[in-house]
């Protein structure tokens, strides 16, 4: 129950739909519970003795009372539609905003797929929970205590009948809920599974065509499937048990109570209309707790959903802003003071292992290393995306940990080795680096990427429509915007993580020339070719983590041996 009083705080700014939601279902309930007095009387007066106006008086008064919670339940459709769907936007809201404050870390806990589902499916069942269970969830209680009253005091004796079988009801759907419960855990995994499954066979469609694996993932999607299938299957098995046992203990009450009652009229002790009162009564009180077994089985599957709700809002960001942080960059010099990291607590061994390292503010560095030698998780410790296990980043002369997160981001400009692109157009996606900038500003930073070349050939220039991810360009273009996109920040440090390995080496030279232009900016590139670096200030082999050599091109090719292979 923790985890929905923490969820429903998202509810606060629609308590007032809430309020008149409840208010108009207790009102409901007066008018239904006055029928069957109204009945009473028409059955016991106005039948035998053919009295017309008793008839048409009672009758006017019960088709009065049916319309008007007729209308109060329309009008509690409205409250209510209002409040589960404030609700559930709130929390898909708070979720998305929770996931954009994540750092990497963070991330890493949490698979794409899940995310998806905690965002959609999870905050749906949230939304139908309300949806279905809000209603009987007060209707039920009222409906129950109003109808046990009313019963006792039309016969007492016959009360009896269903306070027996009230119990019974009771504890087979007690019994039902807690079979039911952690299967719809279950359920919500294998929904994860199948999503991660789809996510991941839509990302790679062209790979699949290419190696003619279609066969191979219909055979993956349909374990995931099935899984779904099964875990649904067996949740439902027991759920559908629910409306079983309601009729079987209704039909019994039912029969028990007309036999008695029929017994109670043959002596004179009950009248018709008193027994078609009480069992309307009776009905009303057996389905206020049918109505309440629904709620319970909706609940049970709306904690599932709730408690992994809460763990997204509730995850902390793995990087802390300090209490009084710095809100400037002053420069770009670069330092590591014995820097290890690891990418979790409990890994075998670092990543990185005691890395101490210069860069002067303005100066080039190249990166190089084999496959795994940690580059990538190197560059990524300067703008804090990570933070080092143990060891000191520095960034223009101060922690990286006492800078505003915002502050040191903006100062840095990184080029990821995944090169990512939006839906929208290319302006769209290249005023990421500048939301301000003008279009002649886009054009240097296209021409400084050399990424003019291929826009000019667009009939819509900046105004080309990018497709989903940017579908409609190739991964050479895509590189390029990318590194236009980041030149607009105008940053103090520019991070280029193999991001030129999709062009040609006339346009990557062109690119290394327009960025040689600018001397005020630290440049770190990170290649597989020699060409991307030999013209460096500074080159670092990294290999296995550690910090292998550090010099110029000609020192390097002299005297190392894995530079010079």
């Amino acid at each position: 129950m923790q985890d929905l009083r923490k969820i429903f705080r998202y509810a606060r700014p629609y308590r007032r739909d809430l309020f008149a939601a409840v208010g108009l279902i207790f009102i409901e309930c007066i008018f239904e519970m006055v029928i069957p007095v109204l009945m009473s009387t028409l059955v016991d007066d106005g039948v035998p003795a053919h009295n017309m106006a008793v008839i048409f008086r009672q009758g006017g008064l019960m088709i009065l009372c049916a319309v008007l919670a007729l209308i109060t339940g329309l009008l509690y459709a409205r409250y209510a539609a209002r409040f589960a769907n404030g609700f559930a936007a709130e929390l898909r809201m708070a979720e998305y905003a929770a996931v954009q404050k994540f750092d990497f870390a963070n991330l890493d806990r949490f698979s794409d797929a899940s995310l998806v589902t905690r965002m959609t499916t999870d905050v749906t069942v949230m939304l139908n929970a309300v949806n279905a269970g809000l209603r009987p969830l007060v209707r039920s209680p009222v409906m129950l205590c109003m109808g046990l009253a009313m019963a006792c005091v039309l016969s007492p004796r016959l009360t009896i009948v269903f306070l027996v079988t009230t119990p019974i009801l009771a504890a087979v759907l007690a019994w039902i809920v807690t079979k039911v419960g952690p299967l719809y855990g279950r359920q919500q995994s294998a929904v994860d599974h199948l999503n991660g499954r789809i996510q991941e066979s839509l990302t790679a469609i062209r790979a699949i065509k290419a190696f003619v694996r279609g066969d191979y993932e219909n055979a993956q999607f349909d374990t995931v499937n099935t899984e779904l299938s099964d875990a649904s299957t067996e949740t439902f098995r027991y759920a559908v048990l629910n409306l079983p046992a309601f009729q079987t203990v209704m039909y019994t009450a039912i029969v028990c109570i007309l036999w008695f009652g029929g017994k109670y009229i043959l002596v004179g002790t009950m009248s018709v209309g008193q027994l078609t009162a009480f069992l309307s009564y009776v009905l009303q009180v057996l389905n206020s707790v049918m109505m309440f077994s629904g709620v319970f089985l909706q609940l049970t599957r709306s904690l599932t959903s709730a408690r992994r709700i809460r763990a997204v809002l509730e995850e902390q960001p793995a990087l802390a802003t300090p209490a009084d942080p710095v809100a400037a960059v002053a420069d770009g010099s670069i330092d590591f003071a014995d820097v290890s990291f690891k990418y979790s607590a409990a890994a075998a061994r670092d990543a990185l292992s005691h890395v101490t390292l210069h860069i002067p503010a303005g100066a080039t560095v190249g990166i190089i290393g084999g496959t795994g030698a940690a580059k990538t998780t190197l560059v990524q410790l300067i703008p804090r995306l990570y933070d080092a296990t143990s060891g000191t980043v520095k960034v223009g002369g101060q922690d990286v940990r006492r800078y505003y997160l915002a502050a040191l981001r903006d100062a840095v400009g990184i080029v990821l080795q995944k090169n990512l692109l939006f839906s929208g157009t290319i302006r769209d996606n290249l005023r990421w680096g500048d939301p301000n900038a003008d279009d002649e500003t886009l054009w240097a930073a296209c021409r400084a990427a050399c990424a003019d070349e291929f826009l000019e050939r667009m009939p819509d220039g900046l105004d080309t429509d990018m497709g989903q991810g940017g579908v409609n360009v190739s991964g050479g273009q895509k590189q390029r915007l990318c590194i236009a996109r980041t030149l607009l920040k105008h940053p103090k440090v520019l991070i280029f993580d193999d991001s030129t390995s999709a062009v040609d080496t006339a346009t990557e030279g062109k690119i290394r020339h327009a960025l040689a232009a600018l001397t005020d900016v630290t440049k770190l590139i990170i290649a597989q070719r020699i060409t991307s670096v030999m013209d460096a200030d500074m080159i670092v082999i990294l290999d296995d983590g550690k910090v292998h050599a550090v010099g110029t091109h000609k020192e390097l090719l002299a005297n190392d041996t894995i530079y010079q292979e």
